[in-house]
């Protein structure tokens, strides 16, 4: 029986003209219980829209324009059937792209998927309060009693990724739409996640719909497949067949895009460093158990021109070394140089033209971005304020950085919600670049990109260091990113450089148990081989 039937299903947006911009076209769908179907295509296609569909939820200003969706028998382009069903929650529930977005940010998670649990669940407040960390066990969050404790902006990228895929879970849905999910996780927790999504589906019988740019990842989890671009089907059907043998043109393309990862070019050869950290260590403070070390005596060097990979588990404190560089946050001990100068250790003691040099891009542009302010303002800003430009030539300036970026200079009139997420993290690099930097911080940049425009991104990256000779710390959980860009790296492990060298020797051949699991846990294309039939490798 199918669990999921859509015919001819269309949704558009009304615009601020009031006219209605179609966003899906014409969907066929068909999903049997306990089955798995992966929604892929490059940012902007309709892949989130359709998953938020099967829940009768729409952004604001979306509408149903046509066709039919049915989802456990419940129409649910019909509001009044989709609330007197309770289709969100216990029929069908979903874990969005930007886990910091869906969370309450003053409520502790664990109290938050608890409330899940006793509203929709029935559960007591102590039944809710043991399955809720039983849940965060599962998810592979470390010390679940004490993690239930803090607040979203506590966490890590990844444990609040966990913490929304807990929430997901918690009412045994029919249906599970993951949108993104492993984007903002490292190697080894992508694949514990997959595994435990495909083992809870498989026990429970429920189905899931993966959204997700990342093709291995959709080839690890989904025994289906379907191909959007602008909205339309392009192609679907078995994965491993579609894979193996796409048919369409534009599959192909999404499949070279993929495997098309490059290799870094060498670091020029310069001496001395443009940036140098020397003993940075930094620790959380604690209510009940003191202070939580996040970073241990970290020393590394950045050259001009240079890109340094940093990578490590989700929680190894990858981000927290960031914001010390970048004086988000000021480190206990230690310091940061810039070109053989002390700088303060908060950004906002810096001179304006040290704040100006070095530049960070996060992980979760929603969240980086204004939300009351247009991207194509956010974006103009930088260009005023550190170049004194008049509106006009600012305006011209961000436009040409949209273009390079592959966005359409008419998003420069919309907010970030109105954009999906990979266009929303293509305005924050902009906004980046628009400084010119001397030092660019990318905290897992394309971890919301799709394959293509992935490749353009770091290409983009490539030409400005070429050109410039600026320098980049990437840190990232793709090793394929790492291969691609960073000649030189390091690793993390519960604040502390573990490893560190040549990301050719240190991958084909890695010494600590951190590198060799996060190597051990990639899921990646094989290359095209001479004869048309690509064979999918997964190691684990």
């Amino acid at each position: 029986m199918s669990l999921i039937r859509a015919r001819a299903l269309s949704v558009a947006y009304r615009g601020a003209d009031g006219a209605l911009h179609p966003v899906l076209r014409g969907i066929d769908l068909t999903l049997g219980s306990g089955d798995s179907l992966g929604l892929v295509g490059e940012s902007g296609s309709g892949k989130t829209t359709l998953g938020r569909a099967l829940l009768g939820h729409l952004r604001g200003g979306g509408v149903f324009t046509g066709g039919a969706l049915q989802v456990a028998g419940i129409d649910v382009t019909d509001p009044v059937a989709v609330a007197a069903s309770g289709l969100r929650g216990r029929v069908a529930a979903m874990a969005p792209q930007n886990p910091l977005a869906a969370l309450t940010h003053h409520i502790a998670v664990g109290p938050q998927i608890e409330e899940i649990l006793r509203l929709r669940g029935g559960l007591t407040h102590s039944e809710a309060r043991q399955k809720a960390l039983e849940l965060m066990a599962e998810t592979g969050l470390p010390d679940p009693a004490a993690l239930s404790r803090r607040y979203p902006h506590q966490l890590s990228g990844g444990q609040r990724q966990r913490v929304v895929i807990a929430a997901a879970l918690a009412c045994d849905p029919q249906l599970l739409v993951l949108d993104e999910p492993t984007s903002a996780l490292d190697k080894t927790t992508e694949a514990q996640v997959l595994d435990l999504v495909a083992r809870l589906c498989a026990a429970r019988g429920t189905a899931l719909v993966l959204i997700s740019h990342d093709l291995g990842v959709v080839a690890r989890a989904c025994r289906n497949i379907l191909v959007l671009r602008a909205g339309a089907v392009v192609e679907q059907g078995e994965t491993a067949e579609v894979l193996a043998r796409p048919q369409a043109d534009y599959t192909r393309d999404l499949l070279a895009a993929a495997r098309g990862t490059g290799t870094a070019r060498p670091a020029p050869p310069n001496p001395e460093p443009i940036l140098a950290v020397k003993g940075l260590t930094f620790a959380w403070p604690g209510r009940t158990k003191g202070a939580r070390t996040a970073i241990e005596g970290a020393a590394f060097t950045l050259a001009p021109g240079e890109t340094l990979g940093i990578i490590g588990e989700s929680g190894s404190g990858k981000s927290t070394l960031a914001a010390l560089v970048a004086g988000l946050i000021a480190p206990d001990a230690g310091r940061v140089t810039l070109m053989g100068a002390d700088l303060a250790p908060l950004a906002t003691r810096r001179r304006i033209e040290d704040r100006r040099r070095i530049q960070m891009v996060f992980q979760d542009p929603l969240s980086s971005l204004n939300p009351r302010q247009r991207c194509g303002a956010a974006v103009m800003r930088p260009l005023q304020h550190f170049f004194g430009m008049s509106r006009a030539k600012a305006r011209a300036e961000a436009l040409a950085l949209f273009a390079r970026l592959g966005l359409d200079p008419a998003l420069a009139d919309r907010f970030p919600r109105q954009l999906s997420g990979g266009q929303q993290q293509r305005v924050a690099i902009a906004r980046a670049f628009a400084t010119r930097p001397d030092v660019l911080i990318c905290d897992e940049i394309t971890s919301a990109l799709d394959a293509a425009v992935q490749v353009q991104v770091l290409d983009l990256l490539s030409r400005l260091q070429a050109e410039t000779g600026c320098a980049v710390l990437m840190i990232t959980h793709d090793l394929a990113v790492l291969r691609r860009m960073c000649p030189r790296f390091l690793v993390l492990e519960r604040g502390r450089i573990v490893e560190q060298g040549l990301v050719a020797q240190a991958l084909a051949a890695p010494k600590t148990p951190a590198l060799r699991a996060l190597v051990a846990a990639s899921v990646t294309l094989a290359p095209e081989p001479s004869v048309p039939t690509p064979e999918l490798e997964v190691t684990s």
